[in-house]
């Protein structure tokens, strides 16, 4: 077997060997100067390299050197159409967030700015390592960019009703746009459905999706458990939700004992959804979900920046229930970066727990690979380096200058490199995206359409800040 290093003509072979000071598989323990065998679409070998099987022969070989290798970062939530509202929503209230968001969203963008902008996303979380892109869209705009961008990502279109005359309108909408958009799904993109919360989705519009999606084996994902202003809502039939919906002629009543236990009588939790946040959840809730399969992704910097509260992570995993980490959109959190919620999971973990590493570095790399592999249902072909699985991989560099002394490359990554510096290289099922941190295919003129979205949407703001 001959390794012929980049830079040199390369042998007539199916094999493409990375090599790298570091290999992190995630279901098993670091490698020491390792190598990761790609042929084609799906991982070869995984080992140390002078492990590697004479049986592969001529092998053209990518010297990573000083470098970190392992699964592709998995974003298990984001919003990528609101990337150009980055900094955009500051100083509301939560449930003004929303409205503003709404308005702005439908007022400024077009098809056309909507695509720029989840593009936008989508790269900069592929120069940040990310390979996989679970989203909630209303405009399906992200589905096209996802498939443009050769990314692997799942699309929920969301659906809103929360009176229940609304109910068949909103689902005859949601049958067409997601039946359309099913006939686009690829190898490494498909659509899903998302009714988009218990305080925009009325009991019957939920009942209607669940049987719809346990019909048509649709994947479903629901923002659920995110405020307290929602469990109010749900329980109480109060609060400034309750107070909005009155004020628009619609009905409130309390449903539910938590926003979770309406999910279980309206048939949702037996979908196995992903469920968005579920911050506010107590032990009987996190029962339910653990009894239905449910699987949650966990948005700490998000969750912080709203201030709507931390987590239960511990009480989740202990659970057994898959829990992956999710971004949210770039207008709540400012980063489209995963490595970042995983050193904010682990940094919350100690102040709840009055533990240093109580969610270590590793624990917490796994989360934002296998864990939210598992959260979306896609374990069987990403989140870890295993033979067999798709070959959607990331490099970082350990050789960074404000990163030394390397001492363990899972804290490095962690809570030293985290936003820092750039993917080194970046491959979606065995497709380089990224090399030597830079984007191997972009369109250079997106920024200055992003740029010329966001001064649409400061003038906009500024139009209607006493609107």
């Amino acid at each position: 077997m001959t390794l012929h290093r980049s830079g040199t003509t390369p042998p007539t072979t199916p094999y493409t060997a990375y090599r790298a000071r570091w290999v992190l598989p995630i279901s098993s323990a670091p490698i020491a100067d390792g190598v990761v065998v790609v042929e084609g679409t799906r991982i070869a070998f995984v080992g140390p390299a002078h492990a590697l099987p004479a049986a592969f022969g001529e092998i053209a070989c990518v010297e990573l050197g000083d470098s970190v290798l392992m699964p592709g970062l998995v974003n298990a939530h984001t919003h990528l159409e609101l990337t150009a509202m980055r900094g955009f929503l500051e100083g509301l209230a939560f449930r003004d967030w929303l409205a503003v968001l709404t308005r702005a969203r439908a007022e400024c963008f077009t098809p056309e700015s909507l695509y720029d902008s989840a593009c936008a996303g989508i790269e900069e979380g592929l120069r940040n390592g990310i390979t996989t892109f679970a989203d909630t869209t209303e405009s399906g705009a992200p589905l096209a960019a996802m498939r443009d961008l050769g990314v692997r990502g799942i699309g929920y279109l969301e659906v809103f009703g929360p009176n229940p005359v609304q109910c068949d309108g909103a689902m005859a909408g949601l049958r067409r746009s997601a039946s359309t958009a099913r006939q686009s799904d690829t190898a490494l993109v498909q659509a899903g459905l998302s009714p988009h919360a218990p305080y925009t989705v009325s009991a019957d519009l939920f009942r209607a999706v669940a049987a719809w999606a346990r019909d048509e084996q649709w994947p479903v994902a629901v923002h659920v458990a995110e405020s307290r202003a929602e469990t109010q809502f749900v329980r109480d039939g109060v609060g400034p939700f309750a107070d909005g919906l009155r004020a628009r002629g619609i009905a409130v009543a309390p449903q539910a004992r938590s926003p979770i236990a309406l999910l279980d009588d309206c048939g949702l939790l037996a979908c196995e959804p992903l469920l968005i946040h579920a911050i506010h959840v107590d032990d009987e809730d996190i029962a339910r979900i653990a009894a239905h399969g449910a699987r949650v992704v966990h948005c700490p910097i998000s969750n912080l920046k709203l201030g709507q509260g931390i987590a239960p992570l511990e009480r989740l995993l202990a659970a057994g229930i898959a829990t992956g980490l999710g971004t949210d959109s770039v207008a709540s959190n400012d980063r489209m970066d995963i490595l970042g919620e995983a050193r904010q999971a682990a940094l919350l973990h100690a102040v709840m727990h009055a533990a240093p590493d109580s969610l270590t570095s590793d624990a917490a790399l796994r989360l934002a690979t296998l864990g939210s592999a598992q959260a979306l249902g896609l374990q069987s072909r990403i989140g870890s380096l295993e033979v067999g699985k798709d070959a959607d991989l990331a490099a970082f560099p350990l050789d960074h200058p404000d990163a030394q002394p390397v001492h363990d490359p899972c804290v490095t990554l962690v809570h030293v490199l985290a936003g820092v510096v750039p993917a080194r290289l970046v491959i979606v099922a065995g497709v380089v995206k990224v090399h030597d941190g830079r984007l191997v295919v972009t369109d250079p003129s997106r920024v200055a359409r992003v740029r010329a979205l966001g001064t649409r949407l400061r003038d906009w703001r500024s139009a209607h800040r006493h609107a």
